[in-house]
């Protein structure tokens, strides 16, 4: 397989009916680590959302097991790619994500902005660090692939098209970005988890790097000091240059699914998508007692 001939593939496919497939191509074939860490960036984002980390604090979810909870956010996703809304590991997942958020009063807001990033993120990551930019077919089929997810999760009012998405996560992130003392031990957590995967001397360095690849409103809104020029320079243009150097390389002939990334480390025996994530208890830890009538989130039957 020569090097672009995925790509004429994917050229060749429908954005909106093969949109799963063309995601799938694209995510675990194209940009397997791309994907990987621009959706966790991605997710890094909304916690400059105060009522967004807040709520993550606590639960302590993400600042007492941060390892777990980022492993289960990665793997349920994974599953939805790997075997698609109406395969059954698909649709447990699915539904394990609606049960999670379901237990918490979270507002169709905020729901929609968390979208929104899995949407305009990888995209915009991709574009300024992967191999190649993103053909409009795989912007599409992505913006599709996240509508549908959007859908069975019972988010409203979903934006249509990407650009649509990319106005949404603009104006929301201008309109909310902001301080809290909460958002920022989430946040902290994030780095320091981030850091432990490498050799200990090493985690200064890390987490210099992550923060220079961050931009300047997420950097206040968490009030971090702002990397220099310098070291944002040279960051940058190293990630870059592993772009760079993967377009040099054979196409990749397998899959690589999240579930493959040597950062997830929760579970060496294996796991079971039916037991992924929280089951929060009514009255405890930032989950509350849900009154009587309230609705649910919606569910994939």
């Amino acid at each position: 397989m020569k090097r672009f001939e995925r790509l004429e593939q994917i050229r060749r496919m429908d954005p909106y009916k093969d949109s799963l497939e063309i995601y799938r191509l694209t995510a675990v074939y194209e940009f397997p680590w791309d994907f990987t860490r621009a959706l966790e960036l991605a997710l890094y984002r909304t916690y400059a959302v105060p009522s967004i980390g807040r709520l993550l604090a606590e639960t302590a979810e993400l600042t007492d097991r941060t390892q777990r909870r980022y492993d289960d956010t990665a793997l349920l996703l994974d599953a939805v790619v790997e075997h698609g809304f109406d395969g059954e590991e698909g649709r447990t997942a699915i539904r394990r994500i609606n049960q999670m958020h379901g237990s918490y009063d979270i507002s169709n807001e905020d729901m929609r902005y968390v979208l929104c990033t899995f949407v305009v993120v990888p995209k915009r990551w991709i574009d300024a660090y992967g191999w190649r930019r993103m053909s409009r077919h795989e912007i599409v089929a992505s913006t599709v692939h996240y509508r549908t997810l959007g859908r069975h999760m019972g988010i409203k009012d979903l934006p249509a098209t990407y650009e649509e998405f990319e106005s949404c996560l603009d104006a929301y992130e201008q309109a909310h970005f902001g301080w809290d003392e909460g958002a920022r031990r989430v946040s902290d957590a994030t780095l320091d988890l981030m850091a432990s995967w490498y050799p200990r001397p090493l985690a200064p360095l890390l987490r210099t790097s992550t923060l220079a690849l961050l931009d300047d409103p997420l950097l206040r809104a968490f009030r971090y000091e702002l990397p220099g020029k310098t070291t944002r320079a040279w960051v940058r243009r190293a990630v870059r240059a592993r772009g760079r150097l993967v377009r040099l390389l054979p196409p990749r002939r397998a899959p690589h699914y999240a579930r493959q990334n040597w950062e997830i480390k929760s579970y060496p025996d294996g796991y079971r998508v039916a037991e992924l994530g929280t089951r929060p208890t009514p009255g405890l830890r930032g989950c509350p007692v849900r009154r009587a009538g309230t609705s649910e989130a919606a569910s994939p039957e």
